[in-house]
């Protein structure tokens, strides 16, 4: 994998061997990016965001070289967060990201996250957990005030599948790329805000 575009286009980005973490592609991620950029304009360093289920870390790196502010990362597979940190060292990236080690559903319940409030939510997680408990993870952000009002979520999640909003988000649309599918919503002004 490499990173798609920005200060460090072309750099290399190393993913865990084996089956646990299941990397977003090269392609999927110039066409999401794409659409990131056209529903909310290009990366400043304003940006702060959330990659909840991190992985090697390609979609959070993708944001920084393209812009953003600061990152934090979550993630609980030990072989992964080794990949996840070397990558952010090898790119010169660990000044302005925070690797939290753990499971995500819990840290999504912490109401101390480090960058916080946050304008962008990456969710890539295993295809197996159920859309719903994703969707109350995404509340919990919400009602911690770990959120921003208007900020936008991108969900990766298998074509077969739905995001499934909590009450007060917009829909922006999914785009299929394969068995993957990528949804983005943007976070409403609801009375938990």
């Amino acid at each position: 994998m490499r990173v798609i575009a920005g200060t460090l286009r072309g750099r290399r980005i190393d993913a865990p061997s084996g089956t646990v973490t299941r990397p977003t592609s090269d392609r999927v991620r110039e066409a999401l990016f794409s659409r990131i950029e056209a529903t909310s304009g290009p990366f400043t360093v304003e940006w702060s965001g959330l990659d909840l289920f991190a992985g090697s870390g390609a979609l959070g790196i993708e944001a920084l070289s393209r812009g953003a502010g600061r990152m934090t990362f979550v993630e609980r597979d030990r072989s992964a967060l080794r990949v996840l940190r070397s990558n952010l060292e090898a790119l010169g990236l660990t000044g302005r990201s925070t690797v939290l080690p753990g499971d995500s559903f819990r840290v999504a319940s912490t109401d101390a996250l480090t960058g916080a409030p946050f304008s962008l939510l990456f969710l890539d997680p295993p295809y197996r957990i159920d859309e719903s408990e994703v969707r109350g993870a995404v509340q919990r952000l919400v009602s911690l005030g770990t959120l921003l009002p208007d900020a936008l979520v991108v969900w990766e999640h298998s074509s077969s599948a739905h995001a499934l909003w909590p009450e007060g988000f917009e829909d922006l649309g999914s785009r299929r790329y394969g068995d993957t599918a990528v949804t983005l919503g943007r976070a409403g002004r609801g009375e938990s805000w």
